[in-house]
C-alpha cells in the first residue's frame, strides 16, 4: 500500500532466477545425420497453420509473413517484462532413442530446448543478431520416457525475435492410449474447509481429474491435489482418474473423509459480501484526508494506515493521527475514537493495519516478537479495534537460505510473527479479525518460486507469505492479496497474467482457492483457502496505483468466480459462490474518484 502516487515495485527474481541457465546454454551443436526411418515429429513446426500446436506464454507469440525463413510465415515472439516469449510444443516419442532439435532463429539471445527427455535436458543458444541463423542439438530419451516438451524463448528485456522451420526428427512414439486408473488414493491432511489428497502416479498420465461425491472438483498435474470450500464437521467422498490426450480413466476406488470442526477465522460476523478499505489516518497524500466518521456505510472493514515500527527491528509499533499541519482536517483523537465506536456500533470492524510501503518491519528477534505483541495490543485497546491487518511489503519478509518448505518454516522473521499473531489471538479470542494484505509476490509468484531456491540466487522473498498463511489459515479473516504493483504472474494454467483487467483477478483469485504446488513441487502442495476468506485487492482509481481495473472488468471477474460465467481464457477450478468481496487501496482514493469503486460494489451485491 502507497503512502504517494502509484509504484511498481516487481523484483528482478527471474533474471536471477535464470542467469544459471544463460551460464549454461550450450553453443550450436553439430548434430549427426538422422537414421533412414527417423521423421520429423513437430507439428506446425514452421507456423504456416499459425499457433496450431503451439503454447506462448502471455501475448508473447504471434505469427507474421516478414521476416520469414522459409515458406510464408514465422514465429514473432516478444518478451515484455517477466515473460521471456516462451512457445512450447508437447512431442510424443519413444524411450531410448535419439531426437535432434533444430530450428532457425533471427535475433539476440534467443533459446531452443528440450524438456521432460529423461535423461539430460537440453537446450542452446544464439547472442547474434542480424541474420537467420540455424540452432541445432541434439539428445536421448529415458527409458520411460514417452513425450518431450520441445519450446523456443528469448531474454528478459529485449526486443522481438523470430522463430522459423523448427524440427524435431527422430523414431515416433507410440499411440498414446488411456491411462491406468490411479491407485493409493489416501487422504495427507484435513481441515475446517479442506481435503488433501495422494494417489500413486500413473505412467503416461498427463494429468488426473478429483472427484468429489463423484462431480469433478479439482484439476491437477502430479499425484495430489486439495479440495478446498468444504463445510466444517461434514463427511465427504474422493475419487480421482487420469488423463492424457486419449482420454479419461475409469475413476480411482473411493476414499472418504470428514472435515474437523470451524476455525475462529470464521467467526468475526463479517456481511456475507463485505467490502475492505484502507483509511489514510495517520498521513495525507493527493487524495486528501477522510475523516472516520466521514467513511460511508458501504464499507465494512475499515484498516487504519499504517502502524509503523519505531526501527526497522525494533517490532514497536506506534500509531498517530495525521498532524494537523499535514491534514488540517484532522479530527481529536476523543472525535475519533467515537466515531471507531460509531461504526462499530453500526456492525462494521475497524482494524490496525501494520506496515504499508514504508513501514518495513522485520521480527528477527524474539525480543522484537515480544515488543510487537506489547505494542500492537497497546494500540487495538487506546482506539477500541476489532483485530490486525497484517500489510507487510518490501523486505520485511524473506525466507534463509535452506528454509525450503512452507509448511515448516525457518526464518526468525517468519517464525517470529507467526507466533506474534497467535499470541494477539489468544489474547483477544474468537471474534479477533485477522486479515493480510500481501503483494502477489509473496504469494502467487510461489507457484514458481520459493525463496532462494533449492541452488541459491533466487530473490529470498519470493512467496514470503506462504508459511504465514498457511500456519494461520483457521485464524485467518480474510486475506486479500494486492492485485495491482505486480509483474506478469503466472497462473495455473501455466500463463502469464497481466494486471489492469479481469483475467487477472480470475487467474490470482483461483491459485488462492484452489491451491497450487509450491516452487512446482507436488508434495508440497499449499491447500486453498475458504472462499469467505478471500477478497480481491484492487486500487479505488487510477491514480491509487498502477493496474487499476475498470468496474465493467471488476464485475466480470466477480462473474466469473462466483457464477463461472464471463470468464474469458482461463478456467476456473470451481464455482467460489462464498467468496467474501473486495479490498481497495484506499477509501480516501475512493472518494477522490466520487466514490465509483464502492458505488460499483453496492450495485453488483444489490447493497
Amino acid at each position: 500500500m502507497e503512502r504517494t502516487g502509484p509504484t511498481v515495485r516487481f523484483s528482478g527474481l527471474l533474471a536471477a532466477v535464470t542467469a544459471a541457465v544463460l551460464a549454461a546454454g550450450a553453443l550450436v551443436a553439430t548434430a549427426p545425420a538422422a537414421g533412414a526411418a527417423d521423421v520429423d515429429l513437430t507439428r506446425n513446426g514452421g507456423f504456416e497453420s499459425g499457433l496450431d500446436g503451439w503454447s506462448c506464454t502471455a501475448a508473447s507469440g504471434a505469427v507474421v509473413s516478414t521476416p520469414v525463413h522459409g515458406g510464408t510465415k514465422a514465429l514473432k515472439a516478444t518478451p515484455a517484462g517477466s515473460d521471456n516469449a516462451k512457445c512450447s510444443q508437447t512431442i510424443t516419442v519413444k524411450p531410448n532413442s535419439s531426437y535432434t532439435l533444430s530450428a532457425w532463429v533471427q535475433g539476440s539471445y534467443v533459446y531452443l530446448g528440450a524438456s521432460g527427455t529423461g535423461t539430460t535436458d537440453v537446450s542452446t543458444w544464439t547472442q547474434s543478431s542480424g541474420a537467420w541463423k540455424q540452432l541445432t542439438t541434439t539428445f536421448r530419451t529415458g527409458p520411460s520416457t514417452t513425450s518431450v516438451s520441445v519450446y523456443t524463448h528469448g531474454w528478459y528485456g529485449t526486443p522481438a525475435h523470430y522463430v522459423d522451420d523448427l524440427s524435431l526428427v527422430g523414431p515416433g512414439g507410440d499411440p498414446v492410449v488411456i491411462p491406468a486408473v490411479p491407485a493409493g488414493l489416501k487422504t495427507t491432511a484435513i481441515t475446517s474447509s479442506s481435503v488433501a489428497l495422494s494417489w500413486n502416479a500413473v505412467s503416461g498420465a498427463s494429468g488426473y481429474n478429483v472427484y468429489r461425491g463423484g462431480t469433478k472438483v479439482a484439476t491437477a498435474t502430479g499425484p495430489s491435489a486439495t479440495v478446498t470450500g468444504l463445510t466444517p464437521s461434514t463427511a465427504y467422498s474422493f475419487q480421482v482418474s487420469a488423463t492424457n490426450a486419449a482420454g479419461e480413466s475409469a475413476k480411482s476406488a473411493a476414499v472418504t473423509a470428514t472435515t474437523t470442526e470451524g476455525g475462529g477465522g470464521g467467526d468475526t460476523k463479517l456481511p456475507a459480501r463485505a467490502l475492505v478499505g484502507y483509511l489514510h489516518s495517520s498521513f495525507a497524500n493527493g487524495s486528501g484526508y477522510t475523516r472516520m466518521a466521514d467513511v460511508p456505510d458501504s464499507w465494512d472493514v475499515i484498516n487504519l494506515a499504517f502502524g509503523e515500527p519505531t526501527s526497522v527491528t525494533s517490532g514497536d509499533i506506534r500509531f498517530s493521527l495525521c498532524p494537523v499541519a499535514e491534514c488540517p482536517n484532522v479530527e481529536s483523537e476523543a472525535e475519533f475514537k467515537a466515531a471507531i465506536k460509531a461504526k462499530q456500533a453500526a456492525g462494521k470492524k475497524v482494524l490496525i493495519s501494520i506496515g504499508g510501503q514504508n513501514g518495513q518491519v522485520q521480527l528477527a528477534s524474539t525480543a522484537a516478537r515480544d515488543a510487537f505483541v506489547t505494542s500492537v495490543s497497546k494500540i487495538i485497546d487506546t482506539y477500541g479495534l476489532d483485530g490486525l491487518d497484517i500489510d507487510f511489503e518490501g523486505h520485511s519478509l524473506s525466507l534463509n537460505t535452506g528454509d525450503t518448505d512452507f509448511r515448516s518454516p525457518t526464518s526468525p522473521v517468519i517464525v517470529n510473527l507467526i507466533s506474534a499473531v497467535k499470541s494477539l489471538k489468544a489474547k483477544y479470542g474468537s471474534d479477533f479479525v485477522l486479515t493480510m494484505a500481501p503483494e502477489t509476490f509473496f504469494v502467487q509468484l510461489g507457484y514458481q518460486f520459493y525463496g532462494s531456491g533449492p541452488w541459491g540466487g533466487q530473490d529470498p522473498r519470493a512467496g514470503a507469505y506462504l508459511p504465514v498463511i498457511h500456519a494461520l489459515r483457521d485464524d485467518l479473516t480474510l486475506l486479500h492479496v494486492q492485485d495491482y504493483n505486480s509483474g506478469p504472474i503466472m497462473g495455473l494454467d501455466n500463463q502469464y497474467h497481466t494486471m489492469g483487467g479481469a483475467d487477472f483477478h480470475i487467474a490470482m483469485t483461483d491459485m488462492l482457492l484452489a491451491g497450487f504446488p509450491v516452487a512446482g513441487d507436488t508434495t508440497k502442495v499449499f491447500p486453498g483457502l475458504r472462499p469467505d476468506q478471500v477478497a480481491i485487492g484492487l486500487p479505488a482509481s487510477s491514480q491509487a496505483g498502477n493496474g487499476h481495473t475498470t468496474p465493467a472488468e471488476v464485475n466480470k471477474a466477480l462473474n466469473c468466480l462466483i457464477k463461472k460465467t464471463d470468464c474469458g481464457s482461463y478456467q476456473t477450478h470451481g464455482t467460489w459462490s462464498d467468496l467474501r468481496g473486495l479490498m481497495t487501496w484506499s477509501i480516501n482514493w475512493d472518494r477522490f474518484n466520487n466514490w465509483e469503486f464502492s458505488k460499483n460494489f453496492d450495485a453488483y451485491f444489490g447493497n
